[in-house]
């Protein structure tokens, strides 16, 4: 039995020293340079390329090297009995948390305007919002949206949440389907999305749903660039009814030069690093599925293949 690593846009060489201080007496290889694929049974996985898994004809487990798995379902059939899992991490949240204020903040007090008025010298007040009149809404409220929504709510900002089932949540009105999707809309002056990217959230930011929002509303989109429709998010930035947008996450990673978000005057673009994996936390979930899978025991933050998280 053997591990393999397959990464794309991300370093394997940590991740392959750890498992092998962890595991001596197994064969630990980084793709493509793997000398017997049918003794590799587990799978460490960042973006693999279509086709990869699939030349492991006794593979077991794959393990996502972050909390999404949509890198992997997107580009492979994962099937029973073949397994995926996920890194779960608190200081994720919390890390998303800390981004999300300072975002929100960063908005709501014009900083970025300012940041432009610097460079040119120009001197200009504006008005600026407040926290107890700037109504939040989260889209998704999972481990990491729901306490993104409920610190919110703590601070003072009125705070509505839409997820696919529903939650009950101290100072967060939570919202359900269709129509709890078009309710939560409507009230969400910053609209930040942290949904997983599955078939159903898809596109979700799109045209119609994101001139629901209020005008001069304001969008932060953490989850996966999946979820963003770009030209959409563009007309309605160009037609003033969206009042600008905070871009993490894209459909192309790194954003390519030529895309139009890298000069668009009311978005700003971080290179995806709004919550970023814990090499120590990660490598002690990876060690535990490991060692549980030759257990034959219950894997940690195993997916829900239909659902994709």
């Amino acid at each position: 039995m053997s591990i393999v690593l397959i990464c794309n846009n991300k370093d394997p060489k940590p991740w392959a020293e750890g498992l092998r201080k962890a595991f001596p007496d197994t064969t630990v290889e980084i793709f493509p340079e793997v000398q017997d694929k049918a003794a590799v049974r587990f799978a460490v996985c960042w973006k693999p390329k279509p086709g990869d898994l699939t030349q492991f004809p006794a593979l077991e487990v794959v393990q996502s090297l972050g909390a999404g798995v949509e890198h992997i379902l997107q580009t492979h059939s994962i099937t029973p009995p073949l397994r995926i899992c996920r890194i779960v991490d608190p200081g994720l949240a919390n890390d998303m948390w800390e981004f999300a204020l300072a975002a929100v903040m960063n908005h709501l007090k014009r900083l970025r305007q300012y940041g432009k008025q610097q460079q040119t010298k120009h001197w200009q007040q504006h008005a600026y919002g407040t926290i107890a009149k700037t109504h939040i809404g989260i889209l998704g409220l999972g481990q990491i949206g729901a306490l993104v929504a409920q610190r919110f709510a703590q601070l003072g900002f009125p705070v509505s949440g839409w997820s696919a089932s529903a939650k009950d949540l101290p100072g967060v009105n939570s919202y359900q389907g269709e129509e709890g999707l078009v309710d939560c809309l409507a009230v969400s002056d910053i609209l930040i999305n942290i949904l997983p990217l599955t078939d159903s959230t898809s596109g979700i930011l799109s045209l119609n749903r994101l001139k629901q929002l209020p005008s001069g509303s304001f969008v932060i989109n953490v989850g996966r660039g999946g979820h963003l429709i770009d030209q959409d998010l563009l007309t309605l930035l160009d037609n003033h009814h969206l009042s600008g947008a905070f871009l993490d996450v894209f459909h192309e990673e790194p954003l390519p030069a030529d895309h139009p978000f890298w000069s668009h005057p009311k978005v700003t673009v971080t290179p995806h690093i709004a919550s970023l994996t814990n090499a120590d936390t990660a490598m002690s979930q990876i060690i535990e599925n490991y060692q549980r899978l030759l257990a034959r025991e219950p894997l940690l933050h195993q997916v829900h293949i239909q659902k994709g998280y």
